[in-house]
């Protein structure tokens, strides 16, 4: 394995690094409690689909 020939400057290593960054996860209300969730899934906070109740959630 070779070695490198010159040292990787911090601009250089800034400029690889720029899109290793975490991005954001995208949400949309729930139709019918208006909770923020995850795109094509149950709402965990009311347990409906579609408009349609298909978990029962029980409140602690």
């Amino acid at each position: 394995m070779g070695a490198p020939k010159k040292k990787t400057t911090r601009l250089k290593r800034g400029h690889r690094r720029s899109h290793h960054h975490v991005k954001s996860g995208a949400f949309v209300k729930c139709d019918n409690c208006g909770e923020l969730k995850i795109p094509h899934s149950v709402c965990p906070a009311c347990g409906y689909y579609k408009k349609e109740q298909v978990l029962e959630v029980s409140e602690l």
